[in-house]
């Protein structure tokens, strides 16, 4: 295998997926040296430092502008995997923008509050009194998850 040394810029796509032991992280970057999404490259990262790890898995979140250094690890003859980056160095340049509470909308179901984001098909369901309920996997399901927590069985089926 080939190791290339490589410092980028570039935005945490998604959360990072701890490693077995706790210790070590996978986690993919998003860099691009234009505005334009043509010149985006996904960067396959991960670490073995626990710090960098710790920082990765309870520090960051998806959207944050990091600088990552490492080697950049080419794939063999005899490998099966991709290329990766092995990343020793982190810095938060730039945290995530806070989403706009705006684009939500809190709708109310009988004594049930539900919580609609148009970025994510999923829909958290509480009482009015705060209890957590459930998340439905999308709109149409409000009322089954409703009726689960209910009765303590699903819905009948039509």
């Amino acid at each position: 295998m080939t190791a290339i040394p490589l410092v980028l810029d570039g935005y945490l796509d998604e959360l990072p997926v701890p490693g077995d032991d706790g210790l070590t992280a996978r986690f993919r970057v998003i860099s691009s040296p234009t505005d334009d999404a043509a010149d985006e490259t996904i960067f396959a990262c991960r670490t073995a430092d626990p710090h960098i790890a710790h920082a990765l898995l309870n520090l960051m979140r998806p959207g944050d502008l990091l600088r990552v250094g490492g080697h950049l690890i080419l794939p063999g003859r005899h490998t099966e995997t991709g290329p990766r980056l092995d990343v020793d160095a982190l810095e938060l340049l730039a945290p995530a923008p806070a989403r706009d509470l705006a684009e939500m909308t809190l709708d109310r179901y009988g004594p049930y509050l539900v919580v609609l984001d148009p970025e994510s098909d999923t829909v958290p369901v509480f009482t009015e009194a705060g209890t957590w309920v459930g998340t439905a996997e999308h709109a149409d399901a409000i009322t089954d998850l409703i009726h689960t927590h209910e009765t303590g069985s699903p819905p009948p089926t039509p």
